[in-house]
C-alpha cells in the first residue's frame, strides 16, 4: 500500500488484523489492534520479539483509559494531563479481559498517548493499538522510513511521516507500586516529573533475571544494538588513537570531550555533537544504521558522566539506551 493512501485505508487495515507500521514523535511503531489475539502475536513473530517482553498499548484520549485499568491515582491523573500527548508511558494495574500477550502474563498493563497527528488520527480510527518499534527485534529503533525498509522491504504496510522528532523511546514509570518507579528513562526526567506531581521517582538500576518476565520493554534483553561491536570510549583505547594502528571500520561518538584525534587518523570516523544531546539523542540510531552501511565495525562512545545527566535533557536516556547496545553499563571514568 503507498504511503500516500488516505489513512482511512490502514486503519481498515488494522481493524481486520494486519499490522501496519505508523509514525510517533518518539520513533515508528508496528501497529496491531490491542483487542485481536492473533494480530498481537503476529508482531512478536514478525520483529523476532521474545513473548516475555510486555508491549505499550497505544491510545488517543484519557477516557480510553479506563479500558484497560480503573485504577488510576491522583498522581497518574495530574501526568496524564501534564505530558499526554507525549513521550511517557505508564504502568497500571490491569483490568480483567486485558490480553495476556500484550502483558507478557503480568497483572499490569503500559499506556501511552503518542504526540503526533498521524498516531493519534489512527488510533481514533482504528481503536487502542499495541505498537513497540519497528525494527526487528534488539536492532537500532527505526527513525525514519528508511530504516523500516532496510528491515522489512516493502513486506509491511508503511504510513511514512518524515523523521520522527525526539529519536528516542518513551520514559516508562510505573505506577502500580508505591513510590512511583521509572523503569525506562527518556525524555521526561524524573526531575519534570517531580516539578508536576511532588515527588521524585527513582530510576530501576536491575534488569529482569532470567526467568522474569520484565514490567517495562528494553528492561531485560540487548536493544538498540547496530551490527557493528558498540563499546565506552575507555582510557585504553583513547591513548590507541595516537598510535600507528590502522584504524578503519571505526567510529568514535563523542559529545563532550576535546577531538582526541587530529588531523582525523588512518580511516578512523568521528562524530562530535558537541554538547547538543538532543540532536544527539535525535541521531544516534541512525547513526547506528549508517554505521552499518558503511562497513563500520567498531563503534566507541564517550561516557555519559553524572555531570553530564544532571545538566542536560535527555542525558540519562541516551546513557540508557548506549548502555543497553553494548551490553553494559558506562565505565566510572573521565577521560
Amino acid at each position: 500500500m503507498s504511503s500516500q493512501a488516505p489513512i482511512e485505508s490502514y486503519a481498515e487495515l488494522l481493524k481486520q488484523g494486519n499490522l501496519v507500521v505508523f509514525p510517533t514523535e518518539t520513533v515508528y511503531g508496528l501497529g496491531a489492534s490491542a483487542w485481536n489475539p492473533k494480530a498481537v502475536q503476529q508482531i512478536f513473530k514478525t520483529k523476532g520479539r521474545p513473548g516475555d517482553n510486555p508491549l505499550i498499548v497505544h491510545i488517543s484520549s484519557i477516557d480510553m483509559v479506563k479500558q484497560f485499568t480503573d485504577q488510576v491515582s491522583g498522581r497518574a491523573r495530574t501526568l496524564m494531563h501534564k505530558f499526554w500527548p507525549g513521550p511517557l508511558t505508564l504502568v497500571f494495574p490491569k483490568k480483567a479481559g486485558v490480553l495476556d500477550a500484550v502483558t507478557a502474563g503480568l497483572n499490569t498493563v503500559a499506556l501511552r498517548m503518542p504526540d503526533h497527528p498521524i498516531a493519534l488520527q489512527l488510533i481514533e480510527l482504528a481503536g487502542p493499538l499495541v505498537a513497540p518499534s519497528a525494527n526487528k527485534s534488539g536492532r537500532p529503533s527505526p527513525t525514519r522510513a528508511d530504516h523500516i525498509r532496510s528491515d522489512y522491504g516493502s513486506s509491511l504496510p508503511l504510513i511514512d511521516g518524515g523523521e520522527c522528532d525526539l529519536g528516542l523511546e518513551s520514559t516508562v514509570i510505573d505506577m502500580s507500586v508505591n513510590p512511583p518507579v521509572i523503569l525506562r528513562p527518556g525524555y521526561i526526567t524524573a526531575k519534570q516529573i517531580e516539578a508536576a506531581c511532588g515527588f521524585l521517582p527513582e530510576i530501576a538500576n536491575y534488569e529482569a533475571s532470567e526467568g522474569t518476565a520484565p514490567k517495562s520493554p528494553g528492561m531485560k534483553y540487548t536493544h538498540y544494538a547496530p551490527k557493528a561491536k558498540v563499546g565506552w570510549l575507555t582510557p585504553e583505547y583513547s591513548s590507541m588513537l595516537n598510535s600507528s594502528n590502522d584504524n578503519s571500520g571505526t567510529l568514535l561518538i563523542l559529545h563532550h570531550m576535546s577531538n582526541p584525534v587530529s588531523p582525523p587518523h588512518k580511516g578512523l570516523k568521528v562524530t562530535h555533537f558537541k554538547g547538543d544531546y538532543k540532536r544527539m539523542a535525535h541521531e544516534l540510531y541512525d547513526a547506528f544504521r549508517r554505521a552499518d552501511f558503511d562497513k563500520i565495525t567498531h563503534i566507541y562512545i564517550e561516557p555519559i558522566t553524572a555531570e553530564v545527566i544532571r545538566d542536560n535533557q535527555p542525558a540519562e536516556a541516551l546513557l540508557n539506551r548506549i548502555s543497553k547496545a553494548t551490553g553494559r553499563s558506562a565505565p566510572s571514568v573521565e577521560l
